[in-house]
């Protein structure tokens, strides 16, 4: 089949291949703290945490945030998730899984919900950004699904990527929800954002690394 329509995989960036849960959780409890709400632990968030993201606070408050109220709490962790972030990287062996795909002819793009803006000099700088066709963030509002970007991801790609062949790698069950929205398939792995309970409602294979997330890729997209 050639290089031309090889196996891909479109990998998702927070909690995925940027081991970023300690910025998460910090970001969250500051920005909870500026609304006057208790802090919460990073295994109460992977359990309850869901997008789209006001459903998560929903969870957590009881009701669903007011329009000012989500404003006030997305400006606020946003602003606390850039101060946190420098303290993170790569997930462990993420780089060397990266250059493995690549090496063995197969293709791979990145697609986050984290803004644009901020995300590609983030990828520049670790170095990475040579491994991916493409790398998108999040343009537009925060705090909703994933599907339409994945749509405009893969429609930007259609000449070098067939959605047939194509995996998501993510942490989140709106992953599999956006592989699905494009006829792509996904693996789903428990090391991010989402506990092991609520991905395995997802109708994807569940995997605790990278490497079996690659593994299972490999064997879905043959």
């Amino acid at each position: 089949m050639g290089m031309q329509r090889s196996a891909h995989i479109v990998w998702d960036w927070n909690g995925t291949l940027f081991h970023d849960n300690d910025a998460i959780i910090g970001a969250t409890n500051a920005a909870f703290a500026e609304l006057g709400l208790e802090p919460i632990t990073l295994e109460r968030y992977r359990a309850l945490y869901c997008v789209p993201v006001p459903r998560f606070y929903e969870r957590l408050m009881g009701r669903l945030p007011s329009d000012l109220e989500w404003e006030v709490m997305d400006g606020a962790f946003q602003r606390h998730y850039a101060e946190h972030r420098v303290r993170c990287g790569l997930t462990e062996g993420a780089a060397e899984l990266l250059a493995g795909w690549g090496a063995d002819g197969h293709s791979q793009s990145l697609l986050s919900m984290y803004g644009h803006e901020e995300l590609v000099p983030l990828v520049r700088g670790l170095g990475i950004e040579p491994h991916f066709l493409r790398v998108d963030g999040r343009r537009g509002p925060s705090g909703g699904s994933k599907a339409e970007h994945m749509v405009r991801h893969l429609e930007a790609m259609s000449t070098l990527v067939d959605p047939e062949r194509t995996v998501v790698i993510g942490d989140a069950a709106d992953d599999a929800l956006a592989a699905r929205h494009v006829g792509a398939r996904a693996v789903l792995y428990t090391g991010g954002s989402h506990g092991p309970e609520s991905l395995r409602g997802a109708g994807a294979p569940v995997v605790d690394s990278l490497a079996e997330a690659v593994a299972e890729a490999r064997r879905i997209a043959s």
